[in-house]
């Protein structure tokens, strides 16, 4: 619409401009007229020539106005209806579009607050995971709180695999050391104790090591320190005739059992030499497995005579049953001899009828019966036909 009316106006502004000029000239000549004596006939007549002429250029300078005008407000018309349709088609679509925006942005923001929670409930674990961390390391630097710490994990291996009857918790030797478990096996080996007060402090100062210096300064005094525990285990638990031969050190966790193996084999050589095996969590549950299936086996040795015992009362039990089963085989024999002898007199009994039937039918013949035969048992002989009456 501004457009437009820019094009228009200066078109306008110019008819105006002459208009006015065209009047002001036609002015200035009427006050020159005025001012020269009258009676001048032709200066009049070409006045009111100019006069008309003037008039008629304003006439049709009003009529082409008029007619700019109403132009102008059809083109205006037309173009307000096409921006009218063009604004209400570019309002429609920004209000689509806007309307997809904030559906996908109120999406974006629902799932980014859902990764939000996520993120805040797996910071709250790692900060909780942290403090269980400081709290073990505490425990853990403690020299008594990380001996318990061990026997408490030792304990629910041992308790989750052997029965209670196969193991006992600080128990006293007969050289009044205190063990922290023994597994009673029979003879031999005999009973194998449990060490699991393991010593982490030169392992802790292994770890923090920053130069070589101080590696190999961590490393002489974590050899040493192993070396001497496995010493102690040796003189304290191996007793002969009250323990077994060898002795299980506890290690409660696998890394300080991986880097034992791995990079000082002369201390796991040394504890092999005093019959003390190391181990860790998981060869502590294997070996617990081995010894659960030697003390079932064990318990089947000890029940061998009563198996004994009641297979041979079944041994008993079956020669009586052979015994019974062949009397009464004899029974079922005999039985069966009574039997053909009652078939047999069925027979004769049968014949015996007919035979009646056979007289009652002789008496209109006038024939006479004779007895049957008896043999020397007092059984009927076969029946024979019978004379007939009178012959």
């Amino acid at each position: 619409m501004d457009v437009l009316q820019m094009d228009i106006f200066p078109g306008v502004l110019i008819l105006a401009i002459l208009l006015l000029f065209g009047g002001f000239v036609l002015l200035r000549h009427l006050q020159y007229l005025h001012s020269k004596p009258s009676g001048d006939d032709e200066r009049l007549d070409a006045l009111a020539v100019a006069t008309a002429s003037l008039a008629t250029a304003q006439a049709d300078l009003g009529g082409r106005l008029s007619q700019m005008s109403e132009q102008t407000a059809l083109e205006r018309a037309e173009l307000m209806r096409t921006l009218h349709e063009r604004l209400d088609g570019v309002s429609k679509r920004m209000g689509d579009s806007l309307e997809q925006s904030a559906t996908r942005t109120a999406t974006s923001l629902g799932e980014l607050g859902k990764h939000l929670n996520v993120i805040d409930q797996a910071q709250k674990n790692i900060s909780d995971l942290a403090g269980q961390v400081i709290g073990l390391q505490d425990i853990l630097d403690n020299k008594q709180t990380r001996g318990a710490f061990g026997e408490v994990q030792m304990q629910d291996l041992v308790t989750s695999i052997l029965p209670p009857s196969a193991v006992s918790f600080q128990t006293t030797l007969s050289n009044q050391r205190r063990v922290d478990c023994l597994i009673r096996l029979p003879q031999p080996p005999g009973p194998i104790a449990v060490d699991a007060k393991f010593p982490l402090e030169s392992y802790y100062a292994l770890q923090k090591a920053e130069d070589d210096s101080q590696t190999k300064t961590a490393q002489r005094a974590f050899r040493t320190a192993i070396g001497k525990h496995v010493k102690d285990i040796q003189e304290r638990y191996i007793l002969p005739g009250e323990t077994a031969d060898s002795a299980l050190m506890f290690l409660p966790s696998e890394a300080v059992y991986a880097e034992l193996h791995a990079n000082f084999p002369e201390v796991v050589e040394q504890s092999y030499r005093a019959r003390v095996w190391i181990v860790s969590p998981t060869t502590l549950m294997a070996t617990l497995n081995t010894v659960r299936a030697v003390l079932k086996d064990e318990r089947m040795r000890e029940q061998a005579g009563v198996i004994q015992s009641e297979v041979l009362k079944l041994l008993d039990d079956v020669r009586r049953l052979d015994d019974r089963t062949q009397k009464l085989q004899t029974h079922f024999g005999q039985a069966g001899k009574d039997l053909e002898l009652i078939a047999t007199s069925t027979k004769k009994i049968t014949r015996q009828a007919e035979r009646i039937e056979e007289v009652q039918l002789a008496e209109t013949d006038g024939e006479e019966l004779e007895p049957t035969p008896v043999d020397d048992q007092g059984q009927g002989a076969d029946i024979v036909d019978l004379p007939k009456r009178g012959a």
